[in-house]
């Protein structure tokens, strides 16, 4: 099957596509998430991780069959356009943009606190320029980048791993309290630690760059995902074996406490920069994803039209990921890193929902995976949603639905023109 007209230019492989998927994954959030779900869950965060991998996979394979069907910038924006109507995808590619700008900010404040900790916003600034002036460079130069980043990144977890066990730190009375939050607070840590899975989605952001799409997307998604789902596992449970959900929950640098805890604590500052790069790699790979985003919804008229264009040489949306960073740098210098989590995850799994709604309306000759997927996909992100810190769950709704009163009054005022 010929791949359909695009503006932009088709240069990922399979390979790139996975590993722009494991770099939005592996990335902060690995060395950020556990301590919030460990105070939610304690040890029954591990519940909670098998959790929000079965609703990330089944998100997934929604967003695959759909990200072949419409291999366009934009994921569930186009999805839901094309599926539900314009108000579905509008508030999709809404939530998508704010949850995203959020997680950027969180990777950035990350990055800041474990390389300049006495002033974690303007180390964190900086590295949001740097992203961004990497991938206003070229698609392909941004999975060059996010390659070396990931191995970087799986050589210091790997460490983490191996202090811990083989530092002497373990003791099987931290794996215990398995129901000390109860079923709210394993909900609670899944939703939390879903934050952590969502950036298979920038994968179908990037459709109109990959080639063969049809084929690439579905092989990349599902692979990126179960290699980010193994590699947490044993992150996770390494983590609470050597110090417990207590010390977890208390530690800004939850995994550096971890590799203190053996006598292998000299890997510590190697933990640390593995942490700066995760960061520095997920902020890479969450621009080019959010300014897809938004370049495809300035496309449609739902964002100001100057969001639309596409650098002439490098041919990726400037305009459009230049409007992402400011953002990004605003929430970076306004925000602390926790506060925003919640919201950044709440935000994304309404994104989700409306990725499955739109999946379970494909007929039986588009679907690639049985539609049951994606009605479980949908009540586990609205499950996921509602257990949140309540401060979450009222502070992204407020954001989502004034959204889109001000898209309505623009569609009323000033209707936006076909292209």
């Amino acid at each position: 099957m010929s791949n359909p007209p695009t503006r932009l230019a088709r240069r990922l492989g399979t390979g790139d596509a996975i590993v722009v998927g494991l770099g939005s994954m592996i990335g902060a959030s690995v060395f950020i998430a556990v301590g919030p779900a460990a105070a939610a869950a304690g040890s029954g965060l591990l519940i909670g991780l098998a959790a929000a991998g079965v609703v990330a996979f089944c998100n997934a394979t929604s967003s695959a069959q759909l990200a072949a069907l419409y291999p366009a910038s934009g994921g569930t924006y186009v999805y839901g356009r094309q599926r539900l109507g314009h108000l579905a995808g509008f508030s999709a590619g809404w939530g998508f943009v704010i949850g995203k700008s959020a997680t950027l900010s969180v990777s950035a404040l990350a990055f800041g606190a474990y390389t300049l900790p006495q002033y974690p916003r303007l180390a964190g600034i900086a590295a949001v320029v740097v992203a961004t002036a990497v991938n206003l460079r070229g698609i392909t130069r941004t999975a060059a980048a996010t390659r070396v980043t990931v191995t970087l990144v799986l050589i210091a977890l790997g460490l983490v791993v191996a202090a811990a066990v083989a530092g002497g730190a373990t003791d099987a009375d931290n794996l215990a309290d398995w129901g000390g939050g109860g079923a709210g607070g394993i909900l609670e840590s899944a939703g939390l630690l879903f934050f952590a899975f969502a950036g298979y989605a920038r994968i179908a952001t990037l459709g109109e760059e990959i080639k063969d799409p049809a084929r690439t997307i579905p092989r990349a998604v599902p692979s990126a995902l179960g290699i980010t789902l193994v590699v947490y596992a044993a992150v996770s449970v390494t983590a609470l074996w050597a110090v417990g959900p207590e010390v977890l929950a208390e530690a800004s640098a939850p995994l550096a406490a971890a590799t203190d805890a053996g006598s292998w604590s000299g890997l510590t500052p190697v933990v640390r920069v593995g942490a700066a790069i995760a960061s520095a790699g997920a902020l890479m790979a969450l621009v080019a994803g959010v300014g897809r985003t938004a370049f495809a919804m300035a496309s449609e008229g739902d964002l100001p039209r100057v969001l639309d264009k596409v650098h002439p040489v490098h041919k990726v949306p400037h305009c459009a990921e230049i409007a992402v960073a400011a953002v990004v740098i605003a929430l970076v210098s306004l925000t602390d890193l926790r506060s925003v989590l919640g919201f950044s995850s709440f935000c994304v799994l309404f994104y989700y929902a409306v990725t499955n709604v739109s999946a379970w309306t494909l007929s039986a000759e588009l679907r690639r995976w049985p539609r049951a997927l994606s009605g479980l996909g949908f009540i586990g992100c609205t499950t996921l949603g509602v257990t949140l810190p309540g401060a979450s769950v009222i502070s992204g709704l407020c954001v989502l639905v004034s959204g889109v009163v001000v898209w309505r009054v623009r569609q009323g005022l000033n209707p936006p023109i076909p292209r």
